[in-house]
């Protein structure tokens, strides 16, 4: 079966009748292909490690949603403090975009999951038990002999053993990886579903591997569509350059540099072909970059007929780096980046809420004035803690019964609520005050603190001073 012909006006993943035609992207060396295949296995590798190193006493990374709390390298979030994630959001999403606009579209080539793992994984397994490319296509086309089924089962046993890692891997990120083991040494139905959510993952990269691959890319992910609004002319991009290439003709003539080999579009995992222009299918992964530079040494010609540079330099144009949507994206990364760092440096170790109790806002009886209060208080520390609450106001005469009377100790992500009541004296009670609440560790450091207001029955000139 001979490989399609890309064309400029039509997805060359998809047949004339609408049927799938299956890409087979040649193996391919170089600087390019070499780097990105090293930073790709170490991505992989810190997607693997994340919920394992330690960090601050718990994973580098835990979303424990069960226990409501967000481990973020040595930084504990509970579901309160989530509002801050926006930010941080925020920051990373327009850092995109600033590298997007700067040099394309680097994301979908480096570091997107979906290229690590067809790459780095599924591709290089296909290589290495079908052959190279033509010998796929051949094998595709060839009648189902035992060595045919042999392949194939191999292959897909593989696929679906890598899937299956990839999404017990992910749901560690959730519950830890000792959690993850003792789930997978008890009955399915003790957890069934968590397990009915890997196997569905699991199905659902395995069907992304063996067959759809490039077309999520092309089909379903938004941002080969976002980058016609984030890319212009002045953006690093990989292109083809057309005035040193044209007309393509043999090697030893005196035509353009192009020899029309076809050797981008062979190594190419979209199925494109890199001299009819930036396309949305291409994810800037560089393979082209390095086939074509091995052609042009091998026949003593220039490297770089296809490279990186902007869609102006290679029409002979002006280019330049610094444009106004560069200063915009860097304003709002920054912005969001910078929220995020100063709010996580004010989230305090302790958890602390104080909220009056339902009922009258005051109890005046026997003399005195009482207010009634609920305190949760919760440990964010990775080790057990003991903590003592001690209330402190400007009004004379104040006395704490409840939380304040006894040391509480807490395990780690342990959460308690327990009563507060405050009372003073009715004949000295001169209208509302503050009183703030303090939480001070075994060490003596208050670690946390709220104010909150004592009501009591209006007394005349009490606001006078």
């Amino acid at each position: 079966m001979r490989p399609k012909r890309p064309s400029i006006d039509s997805v060359t993943t998809i047949n004339e009748d609408g049927s799938r035609y299956m890409v087979h992207p040649a193996g391919v060396r170089g600087f390019w292909t070499r780097t990105r295949r090293i930073f790709g296995y170490l991505a992989l590798a810190a997607f693997v490690l994340l919920p394992l190193v330690p960090v601050g006493g718990h994973p580098a990374v835990f979303l424990d949603i069960a226990g409501r709390k967000f481990h973020l390298f040595g930084l504990t979030l509970m579901f309160q403090d989530l509002w801050l994630l926006f930010f941080l959001i925020t920051g990373l999403g327009f850092t995109l975009f600033l590298v997007t606009a700067i040099i394309g579209r680097v994301w979908c080539g480096w570091l997107c999951p979906q290229t690590l793992f067809l790459d780095h994984v599924v591709r290089r397994i296909e290589r290495v038990i079908e052959g190279d490319a033509p010998v796929r296509r051949q094998l595709d086309s060839a009648p189902w002999t035992a060595g045919k089924i042999f392949k194939r089962a191999l292959k897909h046993a593989l696929f679906f053993l890598f899937a299956a890692l990839v999404a017990h891997v992910f749901l560690s990120y959730f519950v830890s990886v000792p959690g993850l083991w003792g789930m997978m040494h008890a009955s399915p139905l003790a957890n069934w579903h968590l397990f009915l959510f890997v196997f569905g993952m699991a199905a659902a990269l395995y069907f992304d591997f063996a067959w759809f691959r490039e077309q999520f890319c092309i089909v379903l992910c938004p941002y080969g569509r976002l980058q016609s609004a984030l890319i212009d002319d002045h953006s690093i991009v990989v292109g083809y350059d057309e005035k040193r290439g044209e007309p393509r003709g043999k090697a030893g003539t005196t035509t353009g540099d192009c020899i029309d080999c076809r050797r981008c579009v062979q190594v190419c995992p979209t199925g494109i072909d890199i001299r009819q222009g930036l396309q949305m299918e291409c994810i800037a992964c560089e393979a082209c970059i390095d086939a074509c530079d091995e052609v042009m040494v091998r026949i003593g010609r220039k490297p770089g007929l296809v490279r990186h540079d902007s869609l102006n330099a290679l029409a002979g144009k002006a280019s330049r780096f610094l444009r106004p949507r560069l200063y915009l994206y860097l304003v709002f990364a920054l912005l969001g980046a910078s929220v995020f760092l100063f709010a996580a440096t004010q989230v305090r170790p302790v958890l602390l809420y104080v909220s009056r109790l339902p009922g009258a806002p005051y109890i005046r009886a026997d003399g005195i004035v009482r207010n009634n209060f609920l305190m949760r208080l919760g440990n964010k520390l990775s080790g057990e803690e003991t903590f003592r609450v001690q209330v402190r106001a400007a009004q004379p005469g104040l006395e704490s019964v409840g939380a304040t009377q006894k040391p509480i100790t807490l395990g780690p992500g342990e959460e308690i609520q327990e009563p507060i009541i405050l009372t003073v004296p009715d004949e000295i009670f001169r209208g509302e005050f503050p009183v703030t609440v303090e939480i001070v560790n075994s060490a003596g450091t208050v670690v946390n603190r709220r104010e909150i207001p004592f009501l009591g029955p209006f007394r005349e000139g009490a606001f006078a001073q």
